[in-house]
Order: C-alpha cells, then sequence, then structure tokens
C-alpha cells in the first residue's frame, strides 16, 4: 500500500474521538519466541481507564471482550481484553498482576505474526462513554516508512517502552505526579547546569551525566548500558522540561512559532534516540580500557562514503592491506533492526562479517536466518536474550562477550 494509506489512518484516528497506546512488538507480544502470554502487552492502568469494567479484583481474571480492526491489514476480530490477577487469588508473591490482550487467532494476526516482532504499532481506542465498550483501530507498519511517518507525530518510540497520544486528553489520562517519574537521574531545575540551561546539552554531556548519577562501574558491560541508558532518558527529559516548560506556559501569538517549536522538541527527541546506544558503547568501550584510536575507531571512514559506526582495532589496521582481515571487526549500531540491519551490509568492505548492537526485543526465526545468511551477527544484551526465540538464543552475542573478543585483537604497527 503507498504511504498515503497510513497519513489518511493517521488523519482519521488522530482526532479527539480516539486516545494512541504505541509501541513496538515484542518478541513476547507475537508468536516469535512462542510465548504462552501471546498477545500485546498493553499496561493495566491504561487499559482500566478505557474498559472501566475489567477493574474487578474481587473477580478472578476478569474480562471484556470488544471489537479490533487491524486497518494495516484487512483484519477484524472480537478480541478479548484480560486481567491476570493472580497474586490477588491465592497466589500473592508468585501471581501474574498485568492485562493482555488475547483472541486473535494464531499467526494469522498481524499483531501475532513472528515476521511483526519489532514492528512499530499503533492501537486507537476510541474514547466512549464509561458505560459503552470501546472499539480499537490497530496499524502494525509494515516498513521504516511507515515507522518514519508515525514518529513524525508522536516522536521516536524504543523497544520495551510504550507512549500515550495525545499525552492527556481531557483528564482521562492524566500525566504521572513528578514523583512518579523523578528517580535518582531526574534533575530538578537547580540542579541543572547553568550552561545547559541557555543550550541544551549534547548527547555525549548527558552521558557523561548518567555515568556520573549511576554509580555501576562494578556491572558488566551488558546491564551497565541498560541501566544507564534509563537515566540518560530521564536526563534528558528533565533538561527538556526545565528548558521548554516556560515557552510552553506562556503560549505563542502565532501557529508558525508553535508548530516551529514543537518541530525543534520532535526533532531533539529524533536525534538523541538516534545516537544514543552508539555514544553509550563508545563510554562502555573507554570505561572497559579499549583506548579510542587504538583498540576501536569511532564514525571511522572505511571507504568513500561510507562511515561505520565502530571499527577494531583501528582505521590504520583497516587500511593496512597486510593487516588480517580475519582480525578486524565492525560494529554497527542500531536500536531497532527490523527492517534497519540490511542498511549496514555495504559497510567495511574488508570485513565480511558485520556486528549489529541492538536493543530490538526479539526478532522472528526467518528474518535472523535472513541476518545470519547476510553474515550479520546480533550483539543483544543479555538482558534482552529471553525475549528472542530459543533457537535463536545460543547464537546471539552479549555485549561483554564482544569486548572480551575485540580485547584480544592485534593492534596495528
Amino acid at each position: 500500500m503507498p504511504a498515503g494509506d497510513i497519513i489518511e489512518w493517521l488523519d482519521e484516528h488522530g482526532g479527539s474521538g480516539f486516545v494512541w497506546y504505541v509501541k513496538r512488538l515484542s518478541g513476547n507480544d507475537t508468536l516469535a519466541n512462542e510465548s504462552h502470554q501471546a498477545g500485546p502487552y498493553i499496561p493495566r492502568d491504561f487499559l482500566f481507564r478505557i474498559f472501566p469494567a475489567l477493574a474487578r479484583q474481587e473477580v478472578k481474571n476478569p474480562d471484556i471482550r470488544f471489537d479490533l480492526y487491524v486497518d494495516s491489514h484487512a483484519d477484524h476480530r472480537e478480541v478479548r481484553a484480560i486481567w491476570y490477577n493472580n497474586r490477588f487469588h491465592g497466589n500473592p508473591k508468585g501471581g501474574r498482576n498485568e492485562t493482555r490482550l488475547t483472541g486473535f487467532g494464531g499467526s494469522a494476526s498481524a499483531l501475532l505474526d513472528p515476521e511483526s516482532t519489532g514492528a512499530l504499532t499503533v492501537f486507537a481506542f476510541r474514547v466512549v462513554d464509561p458505560s459503552a465498550i470501546a472499539d480499537c483501530h490497530v496499524w502494525v507498519c509494515r516498513h521504516e516508512t511507515e515507522e518514519d511517518l508515525v514518529e513524525d507525530r508522536v516522536g521516536p518510540v524504543e523497544p520495551g517502552k510504550w507512549l500515550l497520544w495525545p499525552p492527556a486528553q481531557g483528564g482521562l489520562f492524566p500525566s504521572p505526579a513528578p514523583a512518579a517519574v523523578r528517580t535518582n537521574c531526574w534533575l530538578a531545575d537547580d540542579e541543572i547546569p547553568a550552561a545547559w540551561q541557555l543550550k541544551f546539552p549534547s548527547g555525549a554531556e548527558i552521558i557523561r551525566k548518567a555515568a556520573e548519577l549511576r554509580d555501576d562501574s562494578s556491572l558488566d558491560p551488558d546491564r551497565r548500558l541498560m541501566r544507564r541508558r534509563e537515566c540518560e532518558f530521564e536526563i534528558f527529559r528533565s533538561v527538556e522540561q526545565a528548558i521548554e516548560m516556560p515557552h510552553i506556559t506562556a503560549g505563542f501569538t502565532t501557529i508558525d512559532s508553535f508548530i516551529a517549536r514543537a518541530q525543534t522538541i520532535l526533532q531533539r527527541r529524533k536525534a538523541r534516540s538516534g545516537h544514543s546506544l552508539e555514544l553509550h558503547a563508545r563510554e562502555i568501550f573507554l570505561e572497559e580500557r579499549l583506548i579510542e584510536g587504538t583498540h576501536f575507531a569511532h564514525q571511522p571512514v572505511s571507504e568513500a562514503g561510507k562511515t561505520p559506526d565502530f571499527l577494531f582495532p583501528s582505521v590504520a589496521a583497516y587500511r593496512d592491506n597486510a593487516f588480517p582481515a580475519d582480525r578486524l571487526r565492525m560494529l554497527a549500531v542500531k536500536t531497532t533492526c527490523r527492517d534497519r540491519w540490511r542498511q549496514i551490509l555495504n559497510e567495511a568492505d574488508r570485513i565480511p562479517a558485520k556486528h549489529l548492537l541492538t536493543l530490538q526485543e526479539g526478532v522472528s526465526e526467518t528474518q535472523f536466518a535472513e541476518m545470519t545468511q547476510a553474515g550479520v551477527q546480533l550483539v543483544v544484551p543479555s538482558g534482552l536474550t529471553d525475549k528472542f526465540p530459543k533457537a535463536v538464543q545460543p547464537h546471539l552475542q552479549s555485549l561483554e562477550s564482544f569486548i572480551g573478543d575485540v580485547r584480544l585483537l592485534p593492534v596495528a604497527g
């Protein structure tokens, strides 16, 4: 389908009569890792507001049936929203306490198709009277062009994260109280450096601040990366709020000035999302005593017009034809890889095996086979391994393992 289809869909379902829940489908949402929990996870508090009758703690596993239309794939089903509340019915310690959508009929639904793992997905719930049952329209993005069009409207959506759009709708979905979001990394206004108030800090500056606030040097690189990145995101949002809220509360005199400010915020968020993981990886390499210029190169030019994220051990080694090609490594960094993994295949011509660091929560076995055949080796933080199919898990490399490998590479003479 042409891009115009999703643009029309976003326009039709983006008004005040709908509220969006936006996420990337994980291997636990689809059938990719054969989880018995197959069906999209949706936060409990959100689903309780959509379906108030679901919030019945006195009933074991209460459910609601409603109409769901996967408009991107012309599929309509009556599905089930269920609150698994075993924790309150005889299993207080180990029981489940989560809400999911089920009843999609297996992999015939785009929402459960393993090939949809990683896909950016919009659930547009109709806002109705509390006594009525809302229906839901869904768009499962089929390629990165559609994902870009969605993120142009709502901002970047990263694996393992979700957002509501609009962020608050008539008080129905209030923003969390400050105490709910202000963790140890959320900076109060008086904690933000004065220079940052005048000019938004660079990604590298925020990451250094995250490393300062998180005493996680004793953690392995995989856990350090995940914890540090959460911290960095909180710092980013706290600085963003401090800088932008005065402009927002002051109001705008023209539509153009409002649009310009909104575009500035959106583009800054997209830039942060696009480079954050790469900058974190570089910081961790340095902490692991890999010397830039000797053990790795960041954003080097491998060939004319080709700039991989990282080369190991150095540009000098890469350009030395006498240096064994099998002792060279390339690492690409992409937060999501469902469609974007093919972009790395033409980087660093001397290195046929391409390593790819990603935070995507699973891929299908078919897609993994395509990656393997193309010479791509996934590097995945160890905490995300169980999001992948069981057959794939043994073939994933952790960040700690990758660092161990490149540490043993000879350096150029």
